[in-house]
């Protein structure tokens, strides 16, 4: 007989997966510090601001990596004037404020640093995160946050389709609507949708959970409605209210929906069951 937890009420599973396990587990009293061999030490407390409106993205960047390599803990980003692949890469703790728009794949391949941006962000934003958080203040394009495996990823206003593709772990929150597809193949995480989510909502999703405000136009191919429980609500109002954000009919009518679990051993199908499935 299955043992129910918190962590599988919530969504977090422990089935064997195939495949190398991506868990590391440590101890507090561990005197090695777990951190990348090129990251610098920053101070939070000192502060640096660069305007970026006559530089290339690579130029950007490099400025972002000097800046901390001179122990710059908050840096301020000025007219980023929606360049392309600005923020990427960093895998540090920072505090980056980015004062305007970003264009497609911002904030990509981060892996600890604490970034709020005043503007939109294009397609792509915070693909492949790893951890620390990105704030977005106005909206967000598609494929918002593709591939993440940790932290949070935060849009205040709408987003397009298919946020959270392939999504591994962390936490996604949007403020208003979503498009289609959202949640594609995800096979770990949480999102939470405040707003409406468009059609095919979770298709082929393995694993995780989706928390949804508003109407759902549809679900996707293996997505099903699931219990909200105190955990759920619990959860959903803490995390909330970290980013100044609630659930408009409050957390405990969220809808949530997790994976119908029917296409776990898909591979062992037969031809004619898979297309029953699909």
């Amino acid at each position: 007989m299955a043992v129910t937890t918190k962590a599988t009420e919530l969504g977090m599973h422990t089935e064997q997966l195939a495949g190398r396990t991506q868990q590391r587990f440590f101890r507090p009293e561990e005197e090695q510090r777990f951190t990348y061999p090129q990251a610098f030490e920053v101070d939070f407390k000192k502060r640096a601001e660069f305007d970026a409106a006559a530089l290339t993205p690579s130029e950007v960047n490099l400025k972002l990596r000097e800046l901390m390599r001179q122990g710059f803990g908050s840096i301020v980003l000025k007219n980023p004037g929606a360049k392309h692949s600005l923020a990427v890469g960093i895998l540090n703790r920072l505090n980056l404020t980015i004062e305007g728009s970003l264009g497609y794949f911002g904030c990509g391949l981060i892996d600890g640093p604490n970034i709020r941006i005043k503007g939109r962000v294009g397609w792509s934003c915070a693909e492949n995160m790893l951890a620390g958080t990105v704030v977005i203040e106005k909206n967000a394009g598609s494929t918002f946050g593709a591939a993440m495996r940790g932290g949070d990823l935060v849009c205040k206003g709408d987003v397009g389709a298919r946020i959270g593709i392939d999504m591994k772990g962390g936490t996604i929150i949007v403020g208003g609507r979503a498009g289609a597809f959202c949640g594609f193949m995800m096979q770990r995480g949480r999102m939470v949708i405040l707003g409406d989510a468009g059609k095919n909502l979770g298709d082929s999703m393995y694993d995780g959970t989706i928390y949804v405000g508003g109407k759902i136009a549809g679900l996707g191919v293996d997505a099903v409605p699931a219990e909200m429980t105190d955990l759920d609500v619990q959860w959903l109002e803490r995390k909330l209210k970290l980013y100044g954000l609630a659930a408009p009919r409050g957390a405990k009518n969220m809808q949530k929906i997790s994976a119908g679990r029917q296409l776990w051993n898909y591979d062992n199908l037969e031809p004619a069951e898979k297309k029953l499935i699909l």
